[in-house]
């Protein structure tokens, strides 16, 4: 992709959760945003790239988003960033969904935020804090190339679950009209599951949110 950012999709663990590595070209920097399982398929990835990981990025805390971050921090030292919303979800196992495939994980976050500008790998990321899938959900917005990671807020013509613990339609759906639809319609989005799409494809025709 242009202006040194490259992004690469690999879809990961059991629920075949999509995790996205954004590539800072000019410097092998790399963020690993929600890597969901399968830590064998992250190093090799890395390793063959010759990528140097700069952070964990998380949407949300859901186990099938967060599954290899534990291996990804202790393999290569990075920290993992979530929302400081998302905390009580992460340490919860019923909440975060993990004792429903029979594991037990928790995890804490090393960095926390509530919104705003980070800047990782000489990349600057803004966070959009997104509730309604969870209490804690974000998306993440790279202006540079026009894209979005929606994470389970958006999905090309569907919307994430609210059904969960800490689940709102009400504010997902005020999450979505009011910061993602925000966005210019040419932006790209890219999901937790499934395919890519747009936000001017999703306003006018996702069925959910209009």
């Amino acid at each position: 992709m242009g202006l040194g950012i490259r992004i690469d999709r690999a879809e990961l663990g059991v629920l075949k959760t999509n995790c996205y590595y954004v590539t800072n070209t000019a410097t092998g920097e790399t963020v690993i945003v929600d890597p969901a399982g399968d830590f064998n398929k992250i190093d090799a990835f890395i390793t063959s790239r010759k990528l140097k990981p700069a952070a964990v990025l998380l949407t949300h805390g859901h186990f099938d988003h967060i599954a290899a971050a534990p291996d990804v921090r202790a393999a290569y030292g990075v920290p993992v960033y979530a929302a400081s919303a998302e905390a009580a979800l992460l340490a919860d196992v019923n909440q975060n969904g993990s004792l429903l495939f029979g594991s037990a994980l928790t995890l804490a976050a090393d960095e926390q935020f509530d919104g705003g500008a980070l800047s990782l790998g000489g990349m600057d990321i803004t966070v959009l804090y997104t509730p309604g899938h969870t209490t804690g959900s974000v998306c993440f917005y790279i202006a540079d190339i026009g894209v979005v990671l929606s994470g389970d807020t958006l999905f090309r013509l569907g919307i994430g679950r609210t059904d969960l613990p800490t689940g709102s339609f009400t504010e997902l759906s005020h999450s979505i009209k009011t910061y993602l639809y925000a966005l210019p319609e040419d932006t790209a989005v890219y999901p937790g599951h499934g395919a890519a799409t747009t936000i001017g494809n999703e306003k006018r025709n996702n069925p959910f949110i209009k």
